[in-house]
């Protein structure tokens, strides 16, 4: 077993306020963007903005939904 598998069963016996706060120092620990090679993070950004601009713009969940659905059909 490795010492990540072994990491991982200890961690699934903690509680989950535990795990919260373990999952937290671990993330805080990462660089905040690993890699962004196709600038997935300029563009959410963007859009991000966009919506803040133009509320309107923006897809309810029930429209989100449906073009998810629409674009599985095809």
């Amino acid at each position: 077993m490795t010492r990540l598998q072994k990491l991982g069963l200890q961690a699934g016996q903690l509680s989950e306020a535990e795990r919260a706060a373990l999952v937290t120092r671990l993330l805080a620990s990462l660089p905040p963007v690993l890699a962004d090679a196709d600038d997935g993070v300029a563009e959410a950004a963007r859009r991000d903005a966009d919506l803040d601009a133009n509320p309107a713009a923006g897809l309810t969940d029930q429209q989100f939904r449906a073009a998810i659905a629409a674009s599985r059909k095809r």
